[in-house]
């Protein structure tokens, strides 16, 4: 496996500094997936800008976090299933909802359930989803605009997932106690 720096203020390349410099102060250290990252300014600077954009969608904290944690389990992502928990809990979400994502188990309802699904299809089928899944997703209350927002969830976390794969980004100490190990 490739070795990759976990840049720092000092080590990383000039336009990644300020990235990286927003980082810290958003989250009082330099998450080490935006370490990585910083090895190319333009990969963390459009992940941070997606970032912003899918939090400030019209999905609410326990819809993002549906996307988020759907796709990271779908993708089995060791260091974002455990950050998301973390970032799951600071936004107030119900462990009920961590739990059952983590563990594949049924969401506590059936809204957030159509979501879990309707990402799942996006992922596993590229895109093409069948128009009966479209369908099924907006009779759950979802809308166009929603199928477009999970598409932008998607795309963060194609960013995040396939990063932390390739470089095997160590799991951040305050995340570690949400290891995760992958449901059988």
């Amino acid at each position: 496996m490739t070795d990759f720096t976990l840049h720092d203020e000092t080590t990383a390349p000039d336009d990644s500094k300020p990235l990286l410099a927003k980082s810290k102060a958003a989250f009082g250290r330099i998450p080490g997936l935006h370490a990585v990252m910083a090895e190319a300014p333009g990969l963390l600077e459009a992940y941070q800008k997606v970032h912003e954009l899918f939090v400030n969608s019209s999905f609410d904290k326990d819809e993002l976090t549906v996307v988020w944690q759907t796709v990271n389990v779908e993708n089995a992502c060791h260091y974002c299933v455990p950050a998301h928990t973390g970032i799951a809990k600071n936004m107030g979400v119900d462990d009920a909802i961590s739990d059952a994502l983590r563990n594949k188990t049924p969401l506590p309802n059936a809204r957030l359930e159509a979501l879990r699904d309707f990402t799942l299809s996006v992922v596993r089928d590229r895109g093409n989803v069948d128009d009966s899944k479209v369908q099924a997703f907006l009779d759950a209350g979802f809308t166009k605009r929603n199928i477009l927002e999970v598409i932008l969830g998607y795309s963060q976390k194609v960013m995040s997932n396939y990063t932390n794969h390739l470089a095997d980004t160590p799991v951040d100490k305050p995340m570690q106690k949400f290891a995760w190990p992958q449901a059988a």
